[in-house]
């Protein structure tokens, strides 16, 4: 019974918790919780690993602070980019598991897309060649990109329409 008590206890914490991070994150007037696969959570994990947006001059600043973009490993002209391991960790994981997300498909009989715009990138991506990995590597670049736009612009997210390839 004691246990029980305790996770009640726990549960409405969570609870009261998750109201006070909503009323923080729509004070700053981010609205990144539109966005499908992120909520209260996610949001404030990202605003925290972030900060002040305005630090960064552009998106690819954010992507090199966060790891999510390639590096050059070469001599003389000659090379490869590679998978940085640069950068804030915790932020990178973050975009990971967002990147997960996004090209998961929603539980259910119906096999949907969570976000169909970014499952199909996803998988444009692996049929011209890449690994599932770095396919999801392209994935959170995007979403760099996206969350950069949405946090400078305090915008909030929407789904860009797929047009359907036409027969010819």
């Amino acid at each position: 019974q004691s246990i029980v008590r305790q996770l009640s206890f726990i549960k409405d914490e969570l609870k009261m918790l998750e109201k006070e991070l909503a009323s923080l994150i729509s004070q700053l007037g981010y609205q990144l919780t539109t966005m499908p696969g992120i909520n209260i959570a996610t949001a404030s994990a990202l605003i925290a690993e972030i900060g002040d947006i305005n630090r960064f001059p552009n998106q690819n600043k954010l992507a090199s602070y966060a790891g999510a973009s390639p590096i050059f490993i070469g001599s003389g002209g000659n090379g490869n980019t590679k998978k940085s391991r640069q950068g804030n960790r915790k932020l990178n994981s973050l975009f990971y598991e967002l990147a997960v997300q996004q090209v998961q498909f929603a539980k259910g009989k119906e096999k949907k897309a969570r976000n169909p715009v970014m499952r199909e990138y996803y998988e444009r991506k692996i049929n011209g060649g890449k690994i599932k990995g770095q396919a999801l590597v392209c994935v959170m670049r995007v979403l760099v990109r996206v969350i950069y736009g949405m946090m400078k612009n305090n915008t909030a997210y929407q789904q860009p329409e797929i047009y359907e390839k036409q027969a010819v």
